[in-house]
């Protein structure tokens, strides 16, 4: 599914006017702070919930306002599923934040739902912007966070059982924290956690296999010579030619010592290594650029194999990629369907995304004082 319709209240400074878009590709340009990451993260609460940009909820809203709202109407998606009304509209979706109360209202189609998976769902949405880099520069758990979003899409139960990994963990290390050990508590708590943890790493297997597969395809269809002796390898946390139970209980004093949980799924990595060493040692900054570019397509590329339509947000890219990698970039999308939101300073040139003419269906919108104005 896309997203055709978005309405906010008090969000940043965007105007509360509904806007319709293109469930394939949307051009937004304006001046900096004209608005147009607003327009992106306020898409963002809708599939993830949050910002990518702050952690702070109170930041989103409008100045002396206490509460925001996002409200989203999505097409029928690639399955072809019927509309519920004239619109064409198949499911209606929204978020609103009480930043004063700190409470969150989460709804789909006029329901009220409890879980945050059961909005998220409904609109995959994938983040290239600046920061999205980080992913081969930065720690693990960027790497972590880059393959849940596909696990969470791909398998429809890894959201409980993360959840239920958290709060088992949260008890252990609480455990592992008291002054004197309770070991036959402890033994309950790692009982618990290895079930958890062998579970969501086989999740984690399964999608990162897809990915993997996918990456390779991709890297065959693109002109990029440093891939030769690129390696790419999950590692689930803890060396699994031990039981993760026997680890737990090797390394008992140590976790002690260091008051949380030092092996397990909170621990896992996407390891990237060219010719032995890690990329982030060995590429230079634009081939790490590119390399997670593609990384986002085989993403979109599993997604999309499964009938799901995903929504990338693209913020800022002229600054990032070279006019190759864009178009680069918008090719693949298109080929995959996906639905794009791509921003700018410049005005936008369809020819410079797609040379060959064959630019796809998109709506252009010019963004000022967070009013957008489509041409």
């Amino acid at each position: 599914m896309a997203l055709v319709k978005l309405q906010t209240q008090h969000f940043r400074n965007l105007s509360s006017a509904p806007v319709s878009f293109s469930p394939s590709f949307n051009l937004l340009y304006g001046e900096n702070g004209s608005g147009k990451t607003s327009v992106l993260e306020a898409i963002a609460y809708l599939g993830l919930g949050r910002s990518f940009r702050v952690s702070r909820h109170q930041a989103v809203v409008s100045h002396g306002e206490q509460r925001f709202t996002v409200f989203g109407g999505l097409d029928r998606g690639l399955d072809g599923e019927p509309g519920r009304d004239r619109s064409g509209i198949a499911h209606r979706v929204g978020i609103a934040r009480d930043v004063g109360q700190k409470e969150t209202t989460l709804r789909v189609d006029g329901e009220s739902v409890r879980s945050l998976s059961s909005l998220a769902m409904h609109l995959p949405v994938s983040v290239i912007d600046p920061g999205v880099f980080d992913i081969v520069a930065g720690g693990p758990g960027k790497r972590r966070q880059f393959l849940d979003w596909a696990v969470f899409h791909v398998e429809p139960s890894f959201a409980g059982i993360w959840q239920q990994c958290q709060r088992v963990t949260s008890q252990r290390n609480q455990t592992l924290r008291n002054g004197r050990l309770d070991e036959a508590l402890l033994r309950v708590w790692d009982t618990q956690y290895t079930g958890l943890s062998e579970r969501i790493s086989e999740a984690r297997q399964t999608t990162f296999d897809r990915f993997k597969t996918a990456f390779e395809t991709l890297v065959r269809e693109v002109d990029v010579g440093w891939t030769q002796g690129l390696k790419l390898e999950f590692y689930p946390g803890w060396d699994t030619s031990q039981s993760l139970v026997d680890i737990l209980a090797n390394h008992r004093e140590q976790e002690r010592r260091m008051g949380h949980t030092l092996y397990g799924p909170n621990r896992a990595d996407i390891r990237l290594k060219f010719q032995g060493r890690p990329v982030s040692e060995t590429f230079s900054r634009g081939q790490q650029k590119t390399l997670v570019i593609l990384m986002k397509i085989a993403q979109g590329m599993v997604l999309s194999g499964l009938g799901k339509q995903v929504t990338f947000l693209l913020d800022d890219i002229n600054a990032e990629l070279d006019v190759g990698h864009r178009a680069m970039l918008a090719r693949k999308l298109q080929a995959l369907r996906c639905q794009v939101f791509i921003t700018s300073i410049e005005h936008p040139e369809p020819g410079v995304l797609w040379p060959a003419g064959d630019a796809p269906e998109y709506r252009m919108f010019h963004v000022e004082h967070g009013k957008l104005t489509e041409e």
